[in-house]
């Protein structure tokens, strides 16, 4: 079964130099009906000025994952990790025993990027941080992204939950077909493309989401160019 939220339908935060739909509830937005998908606790679709970004602020026992869809975000933490993870690349930084963290735009260009939280199976572990690029060509298949299983582990960056994130862009006119293992939130970081199970079929535009449960396979079909974000987890 797969229910479909269009980005309209999104919560919403303008700051100015941060611009974000909320995909559940988060910070001032608030929706009882919306509180979380399983294990997946946040999915913001993020718009940053040049030069600005989010100062110093803690977390705790929750992995974080950052899809940079276009520009480049410069990490810094109290663990001592420093990075750069540029557009098509990926972040993952388990909060762990607690960590406080920066993110900042140093670019000239607009950064838009996916921010999901996941909550973790395992508390207190030791806080780390890592990012890996993904890639940017139109593939037959999405790439595995990160992992909470033992045998994707030389495949995909680790995190401390049952789950695993896809993505990849696929060219107009491509249709593969994509296995879940538990229930999969879906997202459409660019394009349109029509997701189907044994139940019916949504058409997904820029910045939707969509819920998939019950469901063990779905088709996607690349009505344009497009770059799909899958986020397999328990619920």
């Amino acid at each position: 079964m797969i229910k479909h939220y269009p980005y309209k339908s999104l919560g919403s935060a303008n700051h100015g130099w941060l611009k974000s739909k909320h995909h559940f509830s988060f910070a001032h937005y608030y929706n009882p009906t919306r509180m979380g998908f399983g294990k997946l606790r946040v999915v913001n679709d993020d718009w940053v000025a040049p030069g600005t970004g989010f100062p110093l602020h803690p977390h705790r026992n929750m992995e974080i994952i950052s899809f940079i869809r276009s520009g480049a975000i410069t990490h810094q933490d109290s663990t001592g990790n420093k990075g750069i993870t540029k557009g098509g690349e990926i972040q993952v930084m388990s909060a762990g025993t607690g960590i406080v963290h920066s993110e900042y735009n140093r670019t000239q260009e607009p950064l838009t990027f996916y921010q999901i939280w996941i909550e973790t199976n395992k508390n207190n572990v030791r806080p780390r941080w890592e990012s890996k690029k993904s890639p940017t060509e139109q593939a037959s298949a999405l790439t595995l992204l990160a992992s909470g299983y033992a045998e994707d582990k030389n495949k995909a960056l680790f995190i401390n939950q049952e789950a695993r994130i896809y993505g990849g862009k696929l060219a107009k006119d491509s249709i593969i077909e994509h296995d879940i293992t538990h229930q999969a939130y879906i997202l459409a970081s660019s394009g349109m493309f029509k997701v189907e199970d044994s139940a019916g079929n949504v058409t997904l535009n820029k910045g939707d989401g969509a819920e998939v449960t019950q469901s063990t396979s779905i088709m996607l079909s690349a009505l344009t160019d497009c770059e799909i974000i899958i986020i397999d987890t328990i619920d």
